[in-house]
């Protein structure tokens, strides 16, 4: 099931907004655990339709425990979504950067010119 974008970002942070916001789905955990495991649905899902992001918190024995999880784990994903990167500059290699680059390349090709089987043979 795919969901679509409909509002870009920045999406809100806060608990309040994101409560009315998400669909929360509870289900029942795998893993470890037993009977208690088997019977109780504990596992937390968020999906969070403006964004498309979809969380889930299985850790815990308390569906409690597991939603607030996955509402730390929502607004972690969500804050690097309205992050803005700042805008790269153009820059350029400076001249004696570039004569430094060559000079160093000039010298590691005459080290390897002097190893080696040809070395005796030009003599």
């Amino acid at each position: 099931m795919k969901l679509k974008a409909v509002k870009s970002p920045p999406y809100a942070l806060d608990r309040a907004s994101l409560e009315r916001e998400v669909r929360v789905d509870t289900y029942r955990a795998s893993g470890p655990g037993g009977q208690h495991v088997n019977r109780t649905e504990s596992a937390v899902r968020l999906t969070h339709p403006p964004s498309g992001v979809v969380v889930t918190a299985t850790e815990n024995r308390s569906q409690f425990r597991n939603r607030e999880v996955a509402f730390e784990r929502l607004i972690h994903k969500l804050r690097a979504l309205n992050r803005v990167p700042k805008p790269r500059k153009a820059t350029r290699v400076s001249r004696a950067v570039k004569e430094r680059r060559l000079a160093a390349k000039k010298h590691r090709a005459s080290l390897k010119r002097g190893r080696g089987r040809g070395h005796e043979e030009q003599m």
